[in-house]
């Protein structure tokens, strides 16, 4: 069975989990997606508000943010796959909003084998974990992600890129750190860019 076929079998799979409760409120699981040979995998923390009723990862505000940071950074989303740490959207109900939630290490740990198979399928030379919970999800622990940022990191034969999530660039309040953010973000994606020549 070709690579493409084993994640469409994993993320139906996905799909039917109860491992643990954010099944219960979320719309639908949310797998990744893109070339089942990418050389690169981005994966993010948990689906939003928008891509928990598309079904598909970053396609809400934060994925419209990296999509402009790819393209500056040189590098193509429809070459990298895309996915998340945690497949089912946690929020809180505020009025007729879903407010995102941070998983706990349990949702995390949960969630871990449906990561691991789509690394073990996918393969990637590179993966960028973008995020507190991407970083814990890929390496099994919580990291710093300031202390680790800029450079490559090896966890099991993998190079990792460990960055901020889009998401926490549209919450940085002052317009010049959010710049300057920004940029840290496009230079961190470049950096993973350079690491795939």
């Amino acid at each position: 069975m070709a690579s493409g076929d084993k994640l469409k079998s994993v993320a139906a799979a996905a799909r039917a989990c109860r491992d643990c409760p954010l099944w219960a409120a979320a719309t639908q699981a949310v797998f990744g997606e893109g070339p089942g040979t990418a050389k690169i995998m981005l994966v993010g923390e948990q689906p939003g508000d928008v891509e928990d009723i598309k079904g598909r990862p970053f396609v809400g505000p934060a994925g419209h943010l990296l999509d402009r940071a790819l393209d500056e950074a040189g590098l193509d989303r429809s070459e990298a796959y895309v996915t998340n740490a945690v497949k089912h959207f946690k929020f809180v109900p505020r009025g007729k909003r879903r407010i995102h939630q941070k998983p706990n290490s349990t949702e995390i740990r949960a969630c871990y084998q449906w990561l691991e198979q789509e690394l073990a399928l996918v393969d990637p030379a590179l993966v960028v974990a973008m995020g507190a919970t991407a970083v814990q999800g890929v390496f099994g622990r919580a990291m710093p992600i300031g202390k680790n940022r800029g450079q490559v990191l090896e966890h099991e034969g993998r190079k990792v890129i460990v960055t901020v999530h889009p998401s926490y660039l549209l919450r940085v309040p002052d317009e010049a750190a959010k710049h300057r953010e920004y940029a840290a973000f496009v230079e961190d994606l470049r950096l993973a860019r350079a690491k795939l020549r």
